[in-house]
């Protein structure tokens, strides 16, 4: 068994256990086609180009009238010379002296400089009457105009949204290249843990842990190998971790990577990989493992749930991004006033659970009232950020300024 980083005295802080980390991580390999339609949530194997322009043609952006601003000089009314409709364009050039009749998204004949709304129009026997000459450009739509052919679409390693879905759609792309879906194995540990279904003995405890990360790593767009609770048996853990690494890229264990006579986690993973990271300089969260097995990484999260899915957050979330071929992103931050006392001893660095303000004078911030303990939940579902406290800070007084770590769309509704 190789230790690694976990034999240095201390505790090693976030940041270099996030930058040994991300080091260590290469994304995956290969690529594959998939039907735009089913691309939301995959990640782009490279970059996407447009090709062909859109818009496609110049086009009208109201229902009006296309027309040469010159003509409108005269100070007489403009016969209708044709009608242009989306998807029933009027294909001859405009005359000099007269309009277009066009609606809106039809391609704009040849030879006009402008589009006068309806409204702004008075049609009668003679033809049709502007209110006032119109701005150069007024109301087109030019061609290339949201993209020209050969612009960059999206980058590499981009998770499709929606949106892009529509933009991908609007340049003729009926297939996007993807980078394999990441295959995460999940897996609690415990003796005392049931399920929601079971009925609670005396020391038992309903498994919160595994449910939550299910739900983060469905948000992040992986194939999830959920493979259930396991009893606190070294036997039985081996088994299923052997299993998990030959089907999986990355292997989630929640409990069992503390110092207590049953938490077996940490040991069979020393015995079938190397360990590289044990034990980070934070609060919560301080036993998590990070290492290597023979096929997959593994990432040991700790069993309590509040420390569970903070580690998760701060921590496999980065590994999966990183895996997946995503550039690395940290959760936005700001600088913020407390408005409460903060409880803290120096020597890790404290991601209390908070909610934060935009106030007329900056941004607040208190403590939840939910306490702070790593198994009240409560602290994070009444939070949107993390007030995070420097490892060798102290306790805050009310009035200080502390920064911030905003929730982002994985911790959001």
């Amino acid at each position: 068994m190789s230790m690694g980083c976990s034999d240095r005295p201390g505790l090693m802080p976030l940041a270099d256990g996030l930058a040994h980390l991300l080091e260590r991580l290469v994304p995956l390999s290969g690529a594959g086609s998939v039907a735009l339609a089913d691309s939301v949530g995959r990640i782009t194997a490279a970059s996407i180009r447009a090709e062909a322009p859109v818009p496609a043609w110049d086009n009208s952006a109201m229902d009006g009238y296309a027309l040469r601003r010159a003509d409108l000089l005269a100070d007489k009314p403009l016969p209708i010379q044709g009608r242009s409709l989306a998807g029933q364009p009027y294909t001859e050039p405009l005359k000099p002296g007269y309009c277009v009749r066009v609606m809106t998204g039809a391609v704009l004949p040849a030879g006009c400089d402008a589009v006068v709304m309806q409204e702004e129009a008075e049609v009668s026997d003679r033809g049709v009457t502007f209110e006032k000459v119109p701005e150069q450009g007024n109301n087109i739509r030019r061609a290339g105009e949201d993209c020209r052919a050969g612009d960059r679409l999206l980058p590499e390693g981009h998770c499709i949204r929606p949106q892009d879905v529509a933009l991908l759609a609007s340049v003729g792309c009926a297939e996007v290249s993807v980078r394999p879906r990441l295959k995460v194995g999940l897996l609690a540990t415990g003796d005392e843990l049931r399920q929601p279904d079971e009925t609670l003995g005396v020391g038992d405890l309903y498994d919160s842990n595994r449910p939550a990360l299910h739900a983060l790593l469905a948000r992040l767009g992986v194939q999830v190998n959920d493979y259930g609770v396991v009893a606190d048996d070294p036997d039985a853990l081996r088994q299923v971790l052997q299993q998990a690494d030959t089907e999986c890229d990355l292997v989630i264990t929640s409990g069992g990577v503390s110092v207590g006579e049953a938490d077996y986690t940490r040991q069979v993973l020393g015995e079938l990989g190397d360990i590289e990271i044990w034990k980070l300089a934070i609060k919560p969260g301080k036993p998590l493992a990070f290492g290597r097995l023979s096929n997959s990484w593994f990432i040991g999260l700790p069993g309590n749930p509040v420390s569970s899915l903070v580690t998760f957050h701060l921590v496999a979330t980065r590994a999966i991004r990183q895996l997946q071929g995503q550039p690395d992103k940290a959760l936005p931050s700001l600088r913020a006033t407390t408005t409460e006392a903060i409880r803290k001893t120096p020597g890790r660095m404290d991601f209390q659970r908070g909610v934060w303000r935009q106030t007329e004078t900056g941004v607040e911030v208190r403590p939840t009232r939910a306490q702070q303990a790593s198994h009240i939940l409560g602290s994070l579902t009444e939070a949107n950020c993390y007030i995070a406290l420097e490892q060798d800070r102290g306790s805050v007084a009310a009035g200080e300024t502390v920064t911030l770590w905003l929730f982002d769309a994985l911790f959001s509704s």
